[in-house]
């Protein structure tokens, strides 16, 4: 008998698969992506944080300074914001929010606060500008965050016009394009600009205080928060070209000045001419 050969399909039977080369495996994309999404924000993250650091240093403060202002905020602050300043179920913690914050809400007396509202009112100072700055020192000494600003940004000479774009777009739908202020939700408002300080306005952009919203420098930079300053410096020194600009309040007042007064006139002078031909 003639042995029997194996055909091609016997041997294909018996042989082992051969495996696909470069094959990946299912979860090798979902690896990639988050490797690649991990240092994406690395990067971003240690970007920014180097980047807030060097824009909220605090300057040195002497410790004398410190202890100071450690006394005068356990005496004054602590009811409401903790011993530590780790804040309450009354108040928020102070960690982090920097002199700035401080210096605003103190050297503009609504901290502390004379009683619970909607929102801290400006009332007279409670405290001295040395005490004050202990109490900032103090506070930027918990951790870091925004300083006071240096006196270069708060001379007025800027750029007036891009200030003017810059509060339009950023500032003027709560404190109106003027800075006259406005009313906002639920008891609260944005207060007049008028007759505030230029180092008060620029660490109220940096520091956020009650419905506003914070400008860091990677939104608005420092030089921009300096053009604004000097536009509002600029509509407080020069007069309405227009005549009585009615508090600055938009249409809504003049339309209302000239229904009762220029209406009003109107109806008198009727009345006037109907008594004089009788």
């Amino acid at each position: 008998m003639r042995p029997r050969h194996s055909g091609p399909a016997q041997n294909r039977s018996t042989a082992k698969p051969a495996r696909k080369s470069g094959r990946r495996h299912p979860l090798a994309t979902v690896a990639l992506l988050a490797i690649g999404l991990g240092l994406t924000g690395g990067a971003y993250a240690a970007f920014t944080t180097t980047t807030a650091s060097a824009e909220t240093a605090p300057a040195a403060a002497s410790q004398a300074s410190v202890d100071e202002g450690k006394k005068l905020f356990q005496a004054n602050c602590a009811t409401c914001h903790g011993m530590e300043a780790q804040g309450t179920d009354a108040a928020p913690s102070l960690i982090g929010v920097g002199a700035a914050a401080v210096d605003f809400q103190v050297g503009t007396g609504r901290m502390p606060m004379q009683m619970q509202g909607p929102q801290a009112q400006e009332k007279p100072v409670q405290f001295t500008d040395e005490q004050t700055a202990a109490l900032a020192d103090y506070v930027a000494s918990l951790a870091p965050g925004p300083s006071i600003p240096e006196q270069k940004y708060l001379d007025g000479k800027g750029d007036a016009a891009r200030g003017a774009e810059l509060f339009r777009i950023n500032c003027a739908m709560c404190h109106n394009v003027a800075g006259a202020g406005g009313a906002l939700t639920e008891g609260k408002y944005a207060p007049p600009l008028t007759g505030v300080s230029a180092k008060h306005i620029y660490e109220a952009m940096i520091t956020g205080p009650q419905n506003m919203p914070v400008f860091n420098d990677l939104n608005v930079d420092p030089q921009g928060k300096a053009d604004i300053i000097t536009y509002l410096m600029y509509i407080q020194e020069h007069p309405s070209p227009g005549g009585f600009e009615l508090g600055s309040l938009g249409p809504v007042a003049e339309g209302l000045f000239l229904w009762i007064f220029g209406l009003g006139a109107i109806v008198a002078l009727t009345v006037w001419i109907t008594a004089k031909s009788n």
